[in-house]
């Protein structure tokens, strides 16, 4: 299939107006399109909930993001060579305008998209002045030609992508920005259209960039954790192999600010001169794997997403309101009154509480050698589990096991205090919520597939509005949206659009880079 190309805004906005019926991915580059291009390209073609995308590329040599003595004039050029290598990996159009079409009114008349000084005081921002603005610059305007639902950026420029990330917040463009992981040739050299550049001997020495991060990764997971100790070693490698270091340094991933005392996620960045070609490279430096913190109220549809998220992103589904539900059921089981903290408290010294994977995937849950899974969600227990929840005893007792649950990493956790008491240090929070409205029609639907009862509406509707209340004012672990958690109202969504809406959120926070997935991997 031959790709449709555009050198005009007209033609551009006229294919972009005819394809409203169907999600639009766009993938902006300078060309000169390579192994990490074409896996951007298949990327952006995958299905979405909204349906299968139409794919747009634009090949555009930006001389607003080069500064003066580089290499604009010899960039490489070879718009049939994109053409081809865009089509084999299934992209629809490719825009190809010049400076003069892009920028009708001239550079000079141009208005500029300066990025927070923040995100550009270290890495490359001090060595490229002017390089970001040039770069947010005409990436807003294509964003504002082409109107797409998603960005498509690599990984590879990490401080382009935060900073691209910023701009579009910012400026609140209506458009999602996805990161795709780096793609790395043979030697372990991140794939770069400047690579044309180097000789047999420079591409042997240009090695040394992966080099230094594998030995930087080496002594990470050794235990070091002071950055220079870290960045010096990298540094020695590069300039024994006769690079001209630029940068070493660590910064943190999403402030891209110094990282002196390395706790957390952290990102070792480095740039260098091979001959007269510049690269750059990085490595993201975890002290375990990743953990989310799912909280919000009942009936918002937390057990569901979160369990087909975190089989979609590799972690391990920690429901612990399955949890506190098991011991409620154990607490009625043995007739004991849910609301004395005093009786309920023997029953957890011997508490034995198991969450299980079933044959088909699914959770089981077994309490003190009983199988509950479907027991702990009757009316009964519902009705109640706020009640001993709200035990300082049973919240003490929970949390401990969680917490020891999560000590290595590579979880989804939900609740309705997870991203506040149980894992505070998660690097992504999610406050998952719904009306109460919408909670009651889902609660009604799900008794009656359980082969419950159905209250009526307005019954169930009062259910959740009080149970909202005891979860929210009891005085140990409230329930409440963490200070750094993003809401997400799931009011009108499919299930398979707010998983969707979690994995970009959790990729915002955790780059495939970090964490690629279960199903992740590189294109040969």
């Amino acid at each position: 299939m031959l790709v449709r190309l555009f050198q005009t805004r007209s033609e551009l906005i006229t294919w972009c107006r005819d394809q409203a019926s169907r999600p639009l991915h766009f993938v902006p580059t300078m060309g000169s399109l390579h192994r990490g291009h074409q896996q951007l390209l298949r990327r952006a073609a995958e299905p979405v909930p909204e349906g299968r995308p139409v794919v747009l590329l634009s090949v555009f040599v930006n001389p607003l993001q080069f500064g003066t003595g580089e290499d604009f004039a010899r960039y490489p050029r070879d718009l049939a060579a994109d053409a081809a290598l865009a089509a084999e990996a299934g992209a629809a159009a490719l825009f190809a305008p010049s400076a003069e079409e892009l920028f009708p009114g001239g550079e000079e008349e141009l208005t500029r998209v300066i990025p927070p000084s923040s995100l550009r005081r270290t890495l490359c921002g001090p060595l490229r002045p002017g390089h970001f603005e040039g770069v947010a610059t005409v990436v807003c305007r294509l964003l504002a030609l082409v109107r797409p639902d998603r960005l498509l950026l690599g990984e590879k420029d990490w401080q382009q992508l935060i900073i691209l990330r910023r701009v579009v917040a910012d400026l609140a463009l209506p458009v999602t920005v996805q990161g795709c992981a780096t793609v790395r040739e043979a030697d372990g050299l991140a794939c770069s259209s400047r690579h044309r550049y180097l000789t047999v001997d420079e591409r042997r020495q240009a090695a040394a960039l992966p080099a230094a991060l594998a030995a930087a990764s080496s002594l990470w997971g050794s235990g070091t954790r002071s950055a220079e100790a870290l960045t010096a070693p990298a540094r020695q490698v590069m300039e024994t192999a006769g690079l001209a270091v630029e940068y070493v340094e660590m910064v943190q991933p999403l402030t891209l600010s110094p990282a002196d005392a390395l706790e957390g996620p952290s990102l070792l960045a480095v740039a260098a001169r091979c001959g007269s070609t510049r690269l750059i490279d990085h490595v993201f430096l975890m002290t375990r794997p990743p953990i989310v913190a799912i909280d919000g109220p009942a009936g918002a549809g937390k057990s569901t997403v979160t369990r087909a998220f975190a089989s979609r992103m590799g972690l391990v589904y920690l429901d612990t309101g399955a949890m506190y539900r098991a011991l409620t059921w154990w607490v009625l089981h043995q007739g004991v009154d849910p609301a004395d903290p005093a009786a309920v408290a023997p029953l957890l010294e011997d508490l034995d509480l198991q969450l299980l994977s079933g044959a088909g995937g699914e959770q089981r849950v077994r309490v003190n050698g009983h199988e509950v899974s479907e027991a702990i969600r009757s009316p009964e227990v519902t009705a109640l589990v706020s009640t001993v929840a709200a035990h300082p005893c049973v919240r003490e007792a929970l949390t401990r096991q969680q917490q020891a649950m999560g000590l290595r990493g590579g979880l989804v956790a939900e609740g309705r205090d997870i991203g506040t008491a149980v894992f505070p240090d998660a690097e992504c929070k999610v406050f998952l919520t719904a009306t109460v409205a919408e909670r009651a029609r889902r609660r009604a639907l799900d008794l009656a597939q359980r082969g419950f009862p159905v209250p009526e509406r307005a019954e169930l509707e009062a259910q959740i509005a009080e149970r909202d209340h005891l979860d929210s004012s009891r005085s140990v672990a409230p329930l409440r949206q963490a200070a750094d958690a993003v809401e997400l109202v799931t009011d009108g969504l499919a299930i398979d659009a707010v998983i969707q809406r979690l994995v970009d959120l959790f990729r915002e926070r955790v780059p495939e880079d970090a964490w690629p997935g279960p199903t992740r991997v590189q294109a040969p």
